[in-house]
């Protein structure tokens, strides 16, 4: 590598660019050796029929149908609940919000809150929202309690998207006429869609991958729904949940099953998300 100043190599340049080569190299072989690892285990378990049909003790006690749906359910009602006020929030504090202290609170409370171990909000998110509020153990609780969980996510990453947007953005939007939620809906948000969808990807594999909270306030139930809109008011096990009752009823090999449909459900969140993302730019630029 040539110094801009001194056009010359350094060595110091050569170390830090090996550095920064192994832990690329480092980081990649990690991932690739955990989800070798993880399918190697699961694959000879691996059936077919599990992921078609529930659990059932007489039938089929690996059925694993419910626990997926359960999932899908959590993942749609928490997003359903943590966007809009995520990235509403988000929009306020970077484009209406004008004290500065004010702004500063508000992200120093929600760096706070993405510090709060999981458990507490499952204990508190079975007192307020189970208890106090009636919901029990239910689905619905699990999503009130993992919208907590997940707004510091959101809100940052999307504050983050909207301060990378150019300034001369906005100075032309505003220099055509635009009223401001014009700007922000046409111009503003269009353009941080990207960076919007990376914190939204980031909460889905946090809400994947929760348990804790959700063995206190979602509960360990496997049953299928009877209703769409019901299903929300019952009890209901995620794949996380079921790969926790596995491993402490030491069977390991429908433990690893689960992990491996975890890592494909995160595979195919992140591609959707992805291809939203490029399907959403190429409308914008026609």
């Amino acid at each position: 590598m040539t110094s801009i100043t001194a056009k010359k190599t350094r060595i110091s340049d050569n170390i830090l660019l090996a550095l920064i080569g192994i832990c690329t190299f480092f980081s990649a072989a990690l991932i690739v050796v955990i989800i070798v690892y993880v399918f190697s285990k699961g694959i000879p378990f691996f059936k077919f029929k599990d992921l078609i049909s529930p659990q059932s003790a007489l039938t089929n006690p690996n059925g694993l149908l419910g626990s997926i749906i359960n999932t899908l359910y959590i993942i749609l009602g928490t997003l359903l609940l943590a966007c809009p006020i995520g990235i509403g929030g988000a929009i306020y504090l970077n484009e209406y919000a004008k004290n500065k202290k004010f702004v500063e609170a508000v992200s120093f409370a929600t760096e706070v809150l993405s510090g709060i171990p999981s458990i507490i909000f499952g204990l508190f998110g079975m007192i307020f929202f189970g208890e106090l509020l009636g919901f029990k153990y239910s689905i619905l609780t699990g999503c009130f309690t993992l919208t907590l969980l997940i707004l510091p996510i959101i809100i940052r990453s999307t504050q983050t998207a909207l301060a990378s947007v150019p300034e001369s953005y906005r100075e032309a939007a505003r220099g055509l006429g635009a009223t401001k939620w014009y700007m922000i809906h046409t111009v503003i948000l269009p353009s941080c869609l990207p960076g919007i969808l990376t914190g939204v990807i980031l909460a889905m594999g946090r809400i994947i991958a929760e348990s804790a909270a959700l063995l206190f306030t979602a509960g360990s139930a496997y049953l299928m729904p009877r209703d769409f809109f019901s299903h929300f008011l019952e009890s209901g096990g995620t794949l996380t949940i079921q790969l926790y009752i596995a491993m402490t009823n030491a069977q390991y090999g429908q433990a690893f099953v689960i992990g491996m449909i975890l890592i494909v459900l995160i595979f195919l969140m992140n591609a959707l998300a992805k291809w939203i993302t490029k399907h959403f730019d190429v409308n914008t630029k026609e």
